[in-house]
């Protein structure tokens, strides 16, 4: 993973700290709710710790939705939501010995005590499973859930029943009320035995489901709607602390684990209590030399504070405690032949090459494939097929090729391609960007299914009754492959109906949904095609300038035009010749807003031959109303416009609507260009920066003071 240039200024700043935000939440997502990661835990981590190092650097543009704010993912499965009455926190890292003796210094000054008073810790193995609290009421087992977002997770009790670890009821003597807190996992040995029998019971061994790794395995069998598929898989439980509880059974953390197991809860046995930095290492050092035959995975060490009146005081940050920290793994690494380099489409276009490998054990795992990233990690590794290299699994998740062993000897290079696999489309990169991508958006089958639930999303068509589910089914089973066949939907009426789970009445309301969106406007329809950089606020920045399809692709079509003669005189396309014709682009666009980037993937995606069918057949089916964008003179007329903390009488999206229809522009953070904010409850650090700026700050209803005076 290449991590760019630190940003030196505000504005870079906060642009990579809004992509680092939506980045670590997508991959929170893919790892917290379909127990399907993309990248491994290392490079997760760097993410994570990229943000920390530029929120330390810029602490005023530290955003609402900021990862360090942030615990695991909000639950958004089919299993009930369950508010914990205690928060699940997530922990801080520590990746090198320097890390672990700063964690005590800084529990030291903390707490003001000297160098000679100890502070016995407790370290045990961080367990690689799914967090899970079990709570207990008058010592029976009543309610268990996941961690979810911290605040919130999701009921698997009828589930969390059939693990044999877990007992049903606490003995006599047990505290009222207590919630055990640990990680539901599965051994090594119990995960390939099960996919040694779901490969056996699959009818199309080539079709059968695999898990990638433990983690995955318990994951994907504790989030079960069906308690009995839960019961049917090896899962086990390990303790590590504790959430509400009535009272506690010691005044130490390991006080109080030795309680846990002595009601019946399985405890580390490596739980060991220790004091000093050298002494933690040493165990991390035990710990890391064994992990290859623990039967459980594990990524890592944590360390406790023991004491539970010096955790009080020591308390918690943002979203994990102070008195604890986990000392991480680094990853494990094995050597193997590079036999080829394929590329794989993914769903938003980015092309990603992979390295198919003569199989080697890594960590346990017999890896044939690993990730390369894109076109400059090659270009760095100087990897072609034939070289011997060296593979790396971090958190055993995607394995990785770190080094070259046989750069110097002759071979011939491997060049990137120039066009899809997929598709045939051509491959577009962007200056200042690491990844190729696929301009065939509407018509590759790797993007398809992703662009149509964007489609009819509902900030692009809003057509109701057609989610993800549907679309993929539909898909699948050939009913749709392209924006204009959910027009024609209506034709298939028949084999809707005879579906499962459909019925007359349900393709009815989904054929009169899709009637309804017939006759969408500019910006919606814009943004729905799914154009790279043309996001919501884009399309309707494009839709109120030239409001009319008819004028909005007359100025694409004329700087389709003026790039072809450019391409003609200079006789070259490469990036550097992209980024120097993208500044004419843009000034053919004219839209206030409307950057070079915005104005070549407008480009892009119109001279796709591929694109101007789909669109040709979409238009068809569709009319597309013009945007009329009126304003009313108002105070806030050609001023910028924050809207910050918690709207009482209004959602965002209507305050900033109101903003716009006042003829003033919004934006999502405050800096010197700010003219205006307006300050809910609950309004932090965007506040304190109008503040020192010297901006005007109102609050609600003197917003609608306003919006009221303009008429």
């Amino acid at each position: 993973m290449t991590t760019p240039p630190f940003p030196t200024d505000a504005l870079a700043a906060a642009e990579r700290l809004a992509w680092l935000a939506a980045e670590i939440a997508r991959h929170n997502a893919l790892y917290h709710d379909n127990d399907a990661p993309e990248i491994s835990d290392a490079e997760f981590d760097a993410l994570v710790r990229e943000n920390n190092t530029i929120e330390a650097a810029f602490p005023h543009l530290v955003r609402a939705d900021s990862p360090s704010r942030a615990v695991g993912s909000t639950p958004s499965g089919p299993l009930a939501k369950v508010t914990h009455a205690k928060a699940m926190l997530s922990l801080d890292n520590a990746f090198a010995d320097e890390d672990v003796a700063e964690f005590v210094e800084r529990i030291r000054r903390f707490l003001r005590l000297a160098d000679d008073v100890p502070v016995a810790m407790t370290a045990e193995p961080k367990i690689d499973g799914l967090s899970c609290s079990i709570r207990y009421e008058n010592g029976r087992l009543v309610q268990a859930a996941t961690r979810g977002d911290g605040q919130v997770g999701e009921d698997v009790t009828p589930n969390v029943l059939t693990i044999a670890d877990i007992p049903h009821r606490l003995p006599a003597g047990a505290p009222d009320l207590f919630e055990v807190r640990g990680e539901v996992y599965m051994a090594k040995a119990d995960f390939r035995a099960l996919n040694a029998r779901l490969l056996a019971e699959a009818p199309d061994p080539e079709k059968a489901r695999q898990f990638a790794n433990p983690r995955n395995a318990a994951a994907g069998s504790l989030r079960q709607k069906d308690a009995a598929v839960t019961a049917a898989r090896p899962l086990r439980f390990l303790a590590h602390g504790w959430g509400e509880v009535s009272a506690l059974p010691a005044d130490s953390q390991y006080g109080v684990m030795r309680a846990i197991a002595g009601w019946g809860l399985p405890v580390s046995d490596a739980l060991v209590l220790v004091d000093g930095v050298a002494a933690m290492l040493a165990h991390y050092r035990a710990i890391e030399a064994e992990r290859a035959d623990l039967p459980f995975d594990i990524d890592g060490v944590v360390y406790k504070v023991d004491r539970l009146d010096l955790q009080e005081r020591l308390g918690f940050v943002a979203r994990a405690p102070r008195w604890a920290i986990a000392h991480k793994f680094p990853a494990e690494q094995a050597q193997t032949t590079l036999r080829a380099i394929d590329t794989q489409v993914g769903r938003t276009g980015k092309i990603t090459p992979v390295a198919r490998l003569e199989p080697v054990t890594v960590g346990g795992v017999v890896v044939t494939n690993a990730t390369l990233h894109n076109a400059d990690e090659i270009e760095r590794l100087g990897v072609r097929p034939g070289d011997r290299v060296v593979v790396q699994r971090a958190g055993d998740v995607i394995p990785q090729i770190v080094a070259n062993l046989t750069r110097e000897e002759p071979r011939a290079p491997w060049h990137f391609p120039t066009q899809c696999a997929e598709c045939g489309s051509a491959l577009a990169r962007e200056e200042g960007e690491v990844d190729w991508r696929c301009t065939g958006g509407l018509i590759c089958p790797a993007q398809r299914v992703e662009r149509l639930r964007h489609f009819v999303s509902r900030h692009a068509l809003d057509i109701e009754g057609l989610g993800l589910t549907h679309i993929e089914a539909f898909f699948r089973d050939g009913l749709i492959h392209s924006p204009a066949d959910i027009y024609r939907l209506h034709e298939r009426r028949e084999a809707l109906i005879a579906r499962e789970r459909w019925a007359e009445t349900s393709v009815d309301n989904l054929i009169r949904a899709i009637d309804a969106r017939r006759t969408p406007p500019l910006d919606r329809l814009l943004f729905a095609l799914g154009i790279r950089h043309v996001g919501e606020v884009t399309a309707r920045d494009l839709a109120r300038r030239y409001s009319t399809w008819e004028a909005l692709t007359a100025m694409i079509d004329a700087a389709r035009a003026r790039r072809a003669e450019l391409v003609q005189a200079v006789g070259e396309t490469d990036e550097k010749f992209r980024a120097r014709t993208a500044k004419e682009l843009a000034a053919i666009v004219e839209t206030a807003g409307v950057g070079p980037e915005v104005a070549q993937a407008l480009v892009d995606f119109f001279d796709e031959p591929h694109n101007q069918e789909v669109l040709a057949d979409l238009l068809a089916q569709v009319t597309i109303e013009p945007v009329i964008h009126q304003t009313r003179a108002s105070e806030v007329s050609g001023k910028t416009v924050v809207f910050t903390g918690s709207l009482e009488t209004m959602s965002r999206d209507e305050a900033k609507a109101q903003a716009e229809a006042l003829g003033a522009k919004t934006a999502g953070s405050v800096s010197s260009k700010t003219d205006l904010v307006v300050a809910g409850p609950g309004a932090g650090s965007k506040l304190k920066k109008a503040a020192e700026l010297g901006i005007r700050v109102i609050d609600e209803a003197e917003w609608q003071v306003i919006v009221a005076a303009a008429g």
